[in-house]
């Protein structure tokens, strides 16, 4: 569901709104004759169901609570007009400068962003650590999709099964989860909607839902959830489509038609069908997604399978009789209940438990929980799991200060002091609060550069953008980047002080749907 910034907050949010609701339904309809789960009465119910009229939606704002909305007036002042004197001026120092005259000529015709390249962070940002994992595997590649949580956790899990069987390389399916996921969301979007049927859809929370019912991000509890619930597959046993590598069009299908089915689940709550009725509408709307799903992407193995290899010594092996809940039980391993997402969210006060409202993905599943720290103790906690020989999965902003060739995340990668004059100044928790920087990507820690005091100076990072681009796909972060870019680490609890799993206990605070918190990698 992600961010949303700050242009799109309702303009009548925290009102006392209500929309005058039209009375009047064409015909008449009995509870006892809508079977909504029966195509052809369902059709006929929905016919009967009018939106009102434009003339009938009305808004009725107390003014105790928002006062009525004005035009802006302090962008027609006369002092707020940008003068043609003003732009004069501007352009006679930019001409008075030779150097930016020179910049402008090689920005013509080159990516500026080359022009402002760092040549010694390209050098200190080199791919050498003397802490690492004793086993990576090539980089995956998530291609046209937003599925980097996905890949992230499945990078981690693979290297249980590649030790197991002494294997060289190896993929789990990330379709598989994929799909699980996408038709989960789906139920617990349309779930949202009767939760939230008696909202007036101006409501920001409802807006918020609407702009995006669905997306390919996700968060590491919702990860658990369809681990514990579905398992997972080799990748040879449901393979990639083309709507899973590229998932745009897909994406834009299901959206259009849970909007549409959303909008008949707040019809019929305006005219008081009840909550049974409502998931009856629910229970229709997602045979049509599943059948959307089934065709795209193709659908998941249902009977038991048996899983084959030869691994890098050319021993044969083959278990027969496989469900993906007994697959990841007995080959994968992973402990995956038992572990916990330490966030940086410096907005908010640390060792606290926190989560976001309507943020998840299976109804009845695990709640989203976040346990605040500084970030100085998400470092010294992941490189203690990297020193154990493990990786790390993590969360962060990565279009920030990224070299994508060099495979560099770097906050002194681009110089823009010297080719524009300018400077970034905001912090963190700035930028946080106004929109400027959220988790946007999930990723692998698979190694740490330490000095002679055993601090962090750099990181090593498997992504999931193919093998171009940095070590073979494999990035390099500095350590002032993770300080000010990195929001979220996952580690086992096993391995994490007690003082930490102690805020499990604590009252959660709840952060509103819109909180960037609510972003998904």
């Amino acid at each position: 569901m992600g961010c949303v910034s700050s242009k799109h907050i309702n303009l009548a949010d925290n009102a006392s709104v209500s929309r005058k609701r039209s009375q009047k339904v064409t015909g008449s309809i009995s509870s006892k004759h809508a079977n909504l789960a029966d195509n052809a009465s369902y059709s006929s119910f929905t016919s009967k169901i009018q939106p009102p009229a434009y003339s009938d939606m009305k808004l009725d704002i107390a003014p105790e609570s928002t006062p009525v909305l004005k035009e802006p007036h302090g962008v027609n002042d006369p002092k707020a007009i940008l003068h043609l004197e003003t732009v004069h001026k501007l352009s006679d120092e930019f001409n008075a400068d030779p150097k930016n005259l020179m910049i402008q000529n090689a920005a013509h015709s080159i990516d500026f962003s080359t022009l402002i390249t760092n040549r010694n962070a390209l050098i200190e940002d080199n791919h050498v650590f003397n802490t690492k994992i004793p086993t990576e595997s090539p980089v995956t590649n998530q291609k046209s999709s937003g599925r980097c949580w996905i890949f992230a956790a499945l990078n981690v899990f693979r290297l249980e099964v590649m030790k197991k069987y002494n294997l060289d390389e190896f993929e789990l399916s990330q379709g598989y989860l994929f799909f699980w996921d996408k038709f989960e969301k789906s139920n617990w979007f349309l779930e949202c909607m009767i939760d939230l049927r008696d909202k007036d859809v101006n409501d920001r929370v409802v807006q918020h839902l609407f702009k995006e019912p669905i997306s390919d991000g996700g968060q590491w509890d919702m990860l658990v959830n369809l681990v514990e619930r579905y398992g997972v597959v080799p990748k040879s046993i449901y393979p990639e489509s083309f709507s899973s590598s590229n998932s745009g069009k897909l994406n834009t299908l299901v959206i259009s038609k849970l909007r549409d089915n959303a909008v008949i689940i707040r019809r019929m709550a305006e005219h008081g069908h009840s909550i049974d009725e409502l998931r009856q509408a629910k229970n229709h709307a997602l045979k049509e997604i599943y059948n959307i799903m089934a065709i795209t992407l193709g659908e998941p193995p249902k009977e038991p399978f048996t899983w084959s290899f030869r691994n890098k010594d050319k021993q044969y092996y083959e278990f027969k009789d496989l469900t993906p809940q007994s697959y990841f039980k007995e080959h994968v391993g992973y402990p995956v209940a038992e572990t916990v997402s330490i966030i940086n969210d410096p907005r908010n006060k640390f060792m606290d438990l926190y989560s976001v409202q309507y943020l998840g993905n299976i109804c009845g599943g695990r709640p989203i929980r976040y346990i605040n720290a500084p970030i100085e103790d998400l470092k010294t906690l992941a490189i203690s799991k990297l020193k154990s020989g493990e990786p790390v999965w993590f969360g962060a902003d990565v279009g920030k200060y990224m070299h994508r060739e060099a495979g560099i995340l770097d906050p002194k990668i681009f110089q823009y002091d010297l080719a524009f004059n300018v400077s970034f100044n905001m912090t963190k928790a700035e930028r946080l609060i106004h929109g400027e920087s959220l988790m946007t990507h999930a990723m692998v820690f698979t190694g740490v550069h330490l000095d002679e005091n055993g601090n962090p100076v750099r990181w090593r990072v498997e992504n999931s953008w193919g093998p171009t681009g940095g070590d073979k796909g494999y990035f390099v972060m500095s350590d002032a980047w993770f300080s000010e870019f990195v929001y979220q680490v996952v580690l086992e609890k096993r391995i994490v002080p007690q003082k930490y799993l102690d805020v499990l206990d604590k009252k959660v605070h709840v952060l509103p749907a819109f909180d960037p918190m609510g972003a998904l990698a």
